[in-house]
């Protein structure tokens, strides 16, 4: 089997045997669920549709993100087992990219069990789909995009703590350089949103899924992984 999968199939197997993952992901689920049944709810809501929901998610999966990712080198450097990974024949790359590969199919797991809210919402009238596919898809690329950050921070310490509060902060300034955009002009405001994440992530919720934005959360997604492999490669020398 590819090495690659089989780092990454250990990774997943390993997250559901941890407590950690499944208090995170319940608590990720219930905020979710909250967002969308405050949707429903609101009486000043007159269409069916996600807003809220892919309004927030993100800010909240600056959370999450860094949550699963947060011990995916560190435990293993804190615990020495990531020594014995090495000895294996397997190179940085492979371990980085299976590691990430599995926090990411546990996260599109996780955005999977949300799937039920927009068929709900489906069965009480005309739902435009569009906006729906493209909030999920943004979700997964951001989502990426947090968990290869999370791998990087994860390879630079041993503490998982660290790893994550360093990892949420990365992800939560992320976030909010789309914010900073709306209170300045010019330049720095076309700099600050385009190295937002809320901001290309804007762009896809709206159901048009542009390349650009989408080779944004890659570009994030491949320095990330790239910065974690160089980090293990120094650490076998």
């Amino acid at each position: 089997m590819n090495p690659i999968l089989s780092i990454a199939k250990r990774e997943l197997r390993a997250s559901f045997t941890s407590v950690t993952a499944y208090i995170v992901i319940a608590l990720f689920l219930l905020i979710a669920g909250g967002l969308f049944w405050l949707e429903i709810f609101n009486a000043a809501s007159t269409e069916l549709s996600m807003r809220t929901f892919f309004t927030r998610a993100p800010f909240f999966l600056a959370f999450f993100a860094p949550a699963i990712s947060m011990g995916l080198l560190a435990e293993e450097q804190r615990s020495k087992t990531l020594e014995l990974l090495m000895t294996l024949p397997v190179t940085d790359t492979q371990v980085v990219v299976g590691k990430f590969l599995a926090a990411l199919t546990l996260l599109a797991i996780v955005l999977g069990a949300t799937l039920p809210y927009p068929l709900s919402l489906a069965t009480l009238g005309d739902l435009d789909w569009g906006p729906i596919i493209g909030g999920y898809v943004g979700l997964l690329f951001l989502g990426a995009a947090y968990l290869s950050v999370g791998v990087l921070v994860s390879s630079l310490t041993r503490d998982q703590m660290v790893a994550i509060l360093v990892s949420f902060f990365c992800c939560f300034l992320l976030n909010t350089f789309g914010e900073l955009a709306s209170h300045t002009d010019g330049t720095v405001a076309q700099v600050l949103r385009f190295i937002s994440t809320s901001g290309h992530f804007e762009n896809v919720s709206r159901g048009v899924i542009d390349t650009r934005d989408l080779l944004y959360y890659l570009t994030i997604v491949l320095l990330s992984l790239s910065g974690a492999s160089i980090v293990l490669s120094r650490r076998r020398w």
